[in-house]
């Protein structure tokens, strides 16, 4: 349940009253013997992907035009071109749709009808179409952009190409196009120019015109940044924040986008796959938008190829939100799954595996999960379903490729399963702060027989959580300290959503925040950095002795990558209203370690509601400091509403 105004207002109040209220006293014990520890598994931090917000579309997929190939509004003609626009009016020129593309999976095209000329009333910049991108495309000046499209006309082609300020309307880059007379402009040709742009406007749009009078027919314009990561189409900057988290697994593409309200607009795997112009797009009915799906199958595993994760498939396995398919007609898709897979991580001279290789990536991708569909188990009649269709796809699957780790998304924290599988899917969006807080202990009973837990998705949300406050990120902590306590069960994690583009929230709160040029991480993106090192590190025995139900405390230790040094690490979540005073007790060490360089990191704020933006993106980010003293016994004040690192090299 959320939390009223008033208890909103209550929490602020407490927060604020800091002063009156006497310290709150609490032991930490701690056991820093590697050997008494347990391991943390390897994949235990990662990051999750949808196809929401326009995470992709418009976000971190670089790709600046909407709607490139003029299929959004439909296969059937007349369509919207929306979000382009027309350039002249009515007298001037006529624009429509046709199915006369090139492309046999994306047939329609867009027409342009010019009924005047340079010579006869056409305005000295002509007309055409405009195209605003995803609510602005951002060109800087200095950098370069890649702009594609096809063309053909009953008439010679002249066409300029240009960036345009759309709030002003000046010129940052152009270019024309003129294919004259020695050539057959009646048949598709691919028009390719590299931009590079002599002004910066974050709020442009790429225009076509002409003032040549005749029939023009274009199709699939694309306008990409050089920059993108590795030339892989990633925007750099998205990339990057995902990067600074180590995730060491990639879940993708959803989330509710796999499965669709109705199976018509499901992911379809093999629609995404092949040369852009060829990939026919869909409606994402869920999140209600389109996609051209240049962020497809392949993209999802080359990301996180290049995250270094292990990508974990989400397939459709016959659901969709309102439609289910029936045992009796579920094979195709258990060979669409199989084919899937092979395509990811088959020869390079098989079926689907070559087709990977055509597409610049002969050596197979490192796929060794897949999930069984998402949140079927949430009713019990969408339950009865899926436990039958779902022998099929673990059966078939496990015969071709035995290797492969399934998850299913029954929960199985409190009951065990009917069906067999190697994880299992846990979900939580909690509205209480301290219900977040108190689901560290979720696991602390559930049965350790039977298959592992993947906390695939979850997030404080509701009115308390704002749209990504400090109070929402540190019951988040509370919840992940929980889960490295339970690591022996817990084998992965992650956080969703991980990205919105802050013109079209569809879901809130969320990781990443971003419009065409700017990014800020929210406090619960910094939490997940202070947990990054957690994956493949020791956990060691720990004892919190406090009266308070609102704070946790773990320890681990871990190797730094760059030095090789031994890290030990103290967290400390504090969802108290009070500064807490905390006595650590740190024994097990061997008599030649030492503690030393120690370092104290907190994330905190004035106020619990406190959020970053674009205009104060640093208001909650974590802040190092160096400490004078490491010892086997420690003292410190641990901040109202905070989280607290101590690390301290061992040598």
């Amino acid at each position: 349940m959320a939390y009223s105004s008033c208890t909103l207002l209550l929490i602020i109040l407490c927060f604020h009253a800091i002063e009156a209220q006497p310290l709150h006293t609490a032991k930490l014990l701690i056991n820093a013997s590697n050997k008494l520890g347990k391991q943390i598994p390897e994949t235990f931090m990662g990051v999750f992907f949808e196809e929401i917000n326009h995470a992709g579309a418009g976000g971190l997929w670089a790709e600046l035009v909407s709607n490139r190939g003029f299929e959004a509004g439909g296969k059937n003609v007349p369509s919207n071109i929306g979000p382009w626009t027309i350039i002249g009016d009515e007298s001037s020129i006529h624009v429509s749709t046709d199915q006369t593309s090139c492309f046999e999976h994306n047939k329609i095209a867009l027409k342009m009808e010019v009924n005047c000329d340079s010579s006869n009333s056409c305005p000295l910049d002509g007309i055409g179409i405009s195209n605003p991108g995803f609510w602005g495309m951002n060109i800087e000046e200095g950098k370069k952009y890649k702009v594609v499209f096809y063309v053909r006309s009953t008439s010679r082609i002249d066409l300029k190409v240009s960036f345009v300020g759309s709030n002003d309307g000046v010129k940052l880059a152009s270019t024309n196009i003129k294919l004259g007379n020695d050539v057959n402009a009646s048949t598709w040709r691919r028009v390719e120019h590299v931009f590079e742009a002599y002004a910066t406007n974050h709020n442009s749009s790429l225009q076509i015109t002409t003032n040549e009078k005749g029939v023009v027919w274009l199709d699939q314009v694309s306008a990409m940044p050089l920059d993108t990561y590795k030339g892989h189409g990633f925007r750099n900057d998205l990339f990057e924040m995902v990067a600074a988290l180590k995730p060491r697994i990639f879940r993708f593409p959803g989330g509710c986008y796999v499965e669709g309200k109705w199976l018509r607009n499901a992911f379809r795997w093999k629609e995404t796959i092949g040369a852009w112009e060829n990939r026919p797009g869909h409606f994402g009915d869920v999140w209600g938008y389109w996609t051209d799906d240049g962020f497809g199958f392949f993209e999802g595993l080359q990301l996180a190829e290049d995250l270094n994760a292990l990508p974990i498939w989400v397939f459709n396995n016959g659901f969709s939100i309102y439609e289910q398919v029936n045992i009796s007609a579920i094979s195709p898709f258990v060979q669409e799954v199989l084919d899937g897979i092979e395509f990811a991580r088959g020869s390079p001279t098989s079926k689907w595996g070559s087709i990977r290789a055509s597409m610049g990536h002969p050596k197979p991708f490192d796929l060794r999960y897949v999930a069984v569909g998402n949140e079927e188990c949430d009713t019990q009649q969408n339950k009865f379903i899926y436990e039958g269709n779902y022998p099929k796809f673990y059966d078939a699957i496990k015969r071709a490729y035995p290797d492969i780790q399934i998850i299913t998304n029954c929960d199985a924290s409190k009951e065990p399963l009917n069906h067999p599988a190697d994880l299992y899917d846990y979900h939580q969006y909690p509205k209480s702060s301290n219900y977040m807080f108190n689901l560290a202990q979720v696991f602390d009973h559930a049965s350790r027989i039977g298959p592992k837990a993947f906390v695939s998705e979850y997030a404080m949300t509701g009115k308390e959580s704002g749209r990504g406050n400090l109070l929402a990120a540190v019951a988040e902590a509370g919840f992940l300290i929980g889960l490295e306590k339970n690591s022996d069960l817990v084998e992965m994690v992650s956080y969703a959503p991980l990205f919105v583009n802050n013109n079209d929230q569809k879901w809130n709160p969320d990781a990443i925040v971003f419009n065409s040029h700017q990014v800020y991480g929210t406090p619960s993106y910094w939490v997940l950095s202070l947990f990054k090192e957690s994956s493949g590190a020791t956990f060691l025995n720990s004892t919190l002795q406090t009266n308070s139900p609102t704070l946790a405390a773990s320890a681990i230790s871990w190797k730094d990558s760059i030095n090789g040094k031994s890290i030990l690490r103290i967290k400390v979540a504090n969802m108290e209203s009070q500064t807490v005073n905390i006595v650590i007790f740190i024994e097990g060490l061997e008599s030649s370690v030492h503690l030393s360089w120690p370092r104290k990191t907190v994330l905190t704020s004035s106020n619990p509601m406190d959020e970053n933006s674009f205009s104060n993106p640093n208001m909650v980010v974590p802040r190092e400091s160096i400490l004078d003293y490491a010892g086997k016994i420690m003292n410190f004040q641990i901040d109202p509403l905070s989280v607290t690192l101590f690390d301290m090299t061992m040598y």
